[in-house]
């Protein structure tokens, strides 16, 4: 063992804190956090990994991230220089503004329609229950099934206008429920979206940068990884879920991720990012 793991799992000790309890609050799987107190370096995903997985470790154990990370610097593995792209981060912050004032502009519409259907819905039924003329210059003629005695057995029923017939009102247009996808805190290093009026989860991910190491988790009973590895730039990924999930993405900038139609913006830097997407079920 390592002087820096055992550092880390004195600091734990101490916090009364078990591997599994900090697997929960760090989003690590156990293995890693164990090869982090052996000085296993080798078993995590990747040299970048290693500083962002010991930072996240050190602050759920009380100890100073940037402190520790200072103090070890020559027995932790360097991290693998990046490459930001901010040609395609512009171009993802414009898509982002496109669609904000898409909906928005939907969202407008919809209202409109709603507030004209409650106003006409209202003046049909003051006209109803307003009491009328006998004899109303411009009353409309209405068709009901009353049949002329006069008329022979044998000839054509001609219909017969009644002006007392009710009218009924036409029904008010049902407004338009939009599946809703808002971020709702950042806590812990992780951030956390709900999704509403939507019964499932659609999540669609694209690597735009150079590649990048994930992992999506269903979080249902049980837990369940769904996939995990390292994708290249190009690759295109989705998958669907009844339930909520959790992903954690290596570099942040090099991921496009758009979850119900709505695009998450995870960042401009090469940093790793984890994101909670919790389905509010209709």
């Amino acid at each position: 063992m390592s002087d820096l793991g055992q550092l880390l799992r004195k600091a734990r000790l101490e916090k009364k804190i078990s591997l599994e309890d900090l697997q929960e609050s760090t989003k690590i799987r156990k293995r890693y956090l164990e090869a982090i107190e052996d000085g296993n370096y080798k078993i995590l995903p990747g040299n970048f990994y290693v500083r962002a997985f010991i930072k996240s470790y050190a602050e759920a154990v009380g100890l100073e991230p940037n402190e520790i990370l200072s103090l070890y610097q020559n027995v932790i593995p360097a991290a693998e220089p990046d490459h930001i792209e901010p040609t395609r981060s512009k171009r993802t912050t414009r898509n982002t503004e496109r669609m904000g004032k898409w909906v928005s502009t939907v969202m407008m519409i919809a209202f409109f329609v709603l507030i004209l259907g409650i106003i006409y819905y209202y003046l049909i039924m003051n006209y109803n229950n307003k009491p009328h003329e006998a004899n109303p210059v411009n009353e409309p003629n209405r068709v009901t099934d009353k049949v002329d005695p006069n008329a022979n057995s044998g000839s054509v029923t001609t219909p017969v206008y009644d002006k007392n017939a009710p009218v009924v009102p036409a029904p008010p247009p049902v407004p338009v429920v939009k599946t809703e996808v808002k971020l709702v805190k950042s806590q812990g290093g992780t951030d956390y979206y709900l999704v509403s009026n939507a019964d499932k989860l659609t999540i669609q991910m694209k690597i735009v940068g150079d590649a990048c190491w994930m992992q999506i988790d269903s979080l249902g009973e049980p837990r369940d990884t769904l996939e995990q590895g390292t994708f290249t730039k190009g690759k295109e990924q989705s998958w669907e879920l009844t339930n909520s999930a959790f992903m954690i993405f290596g570099r942040s900038n090099a991921v496009e991720l758009n979850v119900n139609g709505t695009p998450i913006v995870l960042g401009d830097t090469p940093n790793a990012k984890r994101v909670q997407i919790d389905l509010q079920k209709v």
